[in-house]
């Protein structure tokens, strides 16, 4: 039975073996911890993630590695997208400690351990190349995401935010699964790589291979939260824990971004005329309907929230813009530009959550807009870190998000649409008052609350950095704009 077995090669999936076992021990190790601060454990799954990016380093290569049966890959992109996961993991367990450590319901060692499984599904989605395998990734992520969504189970709004969650998850999964077992059915094969040539090959049925595309972009659209599969988002944003929102708005969409790519650039390329519409329209009707809905929010969470779908429209236009009337000439600097975006978006949604969080405190969630009315008389440091946010969000020159927009309009200049450039344009614009008044709140308008922000000292100087991170980006975009270039240029 076993005479054909061949074993794997296990370097390409170091990190995530090592993950694994880090995240079972944790949980062992947990049950015999007294010290209610679960101060062993927050260490502990630090010291994993900081060992996933030690070993990611030391087994990285330029090649491209197959393992698993050809059902994992490692190459430069995923290699670069993982370490931006563990980085943006690890400030989202420090931003989160000060939050979990003043509500009992969630002061447990199973939110580390749920993190780092959550962290696992990423990384498996990120280095997917077989239908299964991103399916088992996909949903390692989910379910540890509605636990920690319902973490908190004396809070209604926590409790029905998770089963919104849970069940529309569920029904995007379902859709996913489907649109994949109708491209299995027209293709014989669930290897992306050989998706690829079989559609090169021409010898498919297309009609069942178009069904099977829509149902897959669905499937694609619900877990990058773009519209119309947009209806969780602000729900599950305002309902689940700020720790939690913060988690579910950063790392998750550099995943979702390497999915999209695997599945439409690395596999359905021949089929971009078919995807690339169908993008252009979520992405369209995500920059209106984002920016529009966010204006009527008093909610910062359900603003971030809505902020989130109009970002996402806007990083699909680079990946919309790769192939242009089957011409792949700018496919690179398209697709390097949305990576660059959603890089970009990350850092700021992390910053913008974190500021969230340092104001919070036992009992107070600090989410409301007016929370944040005065703060510049409360602490000048931390008002002025909370504008480069918001001027970033909103792309004013010359942070992050500037570049980030600049990148991805450009490459839709250089398809030729120029009239998809001037209605992003538009939104971003209409999208820059509600970043705006948050700044109005914080310089302008008196303060509810006099007392001075304080804050443990570790908190105080990872929000700074993240800040100054935004603006000195801002600057000097070029290292991350060509890691992202190099990456993609090395395994496309």
């Amino acid at each position: 039975m076993f005479d054909n077995f061949v074993v794997p090669d296990l370097l390409p999936a170091a990190p995530e073996l090592f993950l694994a076992g880090m995240a079972l021990a944790i949980l062992m190790i947990d049950l015999t911890v007294k010290d209610s601060r679960r101060t062993l454990t927050f260490v502990l799954a630090q010291l994993a993630l900081i060992g996933c990016a030690i070993i990611q380093v030391y087994t990285s290569s330029q090649e491209v590695t197959y393992t698993f049966s050809h059902m994992f890959v490692d190459d430069v992109m995923a290699d670069l997208l993982k370490i931006f996961v563990y980085m943006t993991m690890i400030v989202v367990l420090f931003y989160s400690r000060g939050y979990v450590l003043d509500r009992a319901a969630m002061n447990k060692g199973e939110y580390y351990v749920l993190a780092l499984f959550a962290t696992l599904g990423m990384m498996v989605m990120i280095s997917a190349n077989n239908f299964v395998t991103i399916y088992i990734g996909l949903e390692l992520l989910s379910l540890s995401l509605y636990a920690m969504v319902a973490m908190n189970r004396d809070s209604l709004a926590s409790t029905e935010a998770a089963m919104k969650y849970f069940v529309l998850g569920a029904l995007a999964s379902g859709m996913l699964l489907y649109g994949m077992s109708m491209i299995y059915g027209a293709t014989g094969t669930l290897e992306i790589t050989q998706i690829a040539e079989r559609l090169y090959g021409g010898d498919v049925n297309k009609t069942v291979l178009v069904f099977g595309l829509v149902f897959l972009v669905s499937g694609l659209a619900f877990k990058l939260g773009v519209v119309p599969f947009h209806m969780w988002i602000p729900d599950v944003y305002h309902g689940a824990p700020t720790a939690v929102t913060l988690l579910i708005g950063s790392a998750p969409k550099l995943a979702a971004f390497a999915i999209v790519m695997r599945l439409l650039v690395g596999g359905l390329i021949t089929m971009a005329q078919d995807w690339q519409a169908m993008l252009i329209i979520l992405s369209v009707l995500s920059m209106a309907i984002g920016n529009l809905a966010a204006i009527a929010q008093t909610n910062l969470k359900r603003m971030l929230a809505y902020s989130a779908i109009s970002h996402m429209g806007f990083m699909l236009l680079g990946i919309t813009t790769g192939v242009v009337s089957g011409d792949a000439r700018y496919a690179l600097n398209a697709y390097s530009s949305a990576m660059f975006y959603v890089i970009a978006y990350v850092l700021m949604t992390a910053g913008a959550f974190g500021m969230i969080l340092l104001m919070a405190r036992a009992g107070f969630e600090a989410d409301n807009l007016d929370d944040f009315k005065g703060l510049n008389k409360r602490s000048p440091w931390f008002a002025g870190v909370m504008l480069m946010i918001m001027f970033s969000m909103a792309g004013v020159p010359f942070f992050i998000g500037f570049f980030a927009k600049f990148s991805v309009l450009q490459a839709v200049v250089a398809s030729g649409q120029i009239w998809l450039a001037i209605v992003a344009v538009i939104f971003s614009l209409i999208g820059a008052f509600y970043y705006l008044r948050v700044v109005k709140l914080m310089y302008f308008d008196a303060p509810t609350d006099e007392s001075p922000l304080t804050a443990p000292l570790d908190m105080r100087l990872l929000i700074s950095a993240n800040g100054v991170a935004i603006a000195v980006l801002g600057i000097f975009p070029q290292f991350i704009m060509s890691l992202c270039a190099y990456a993609l240029l090395r395994s496309l």
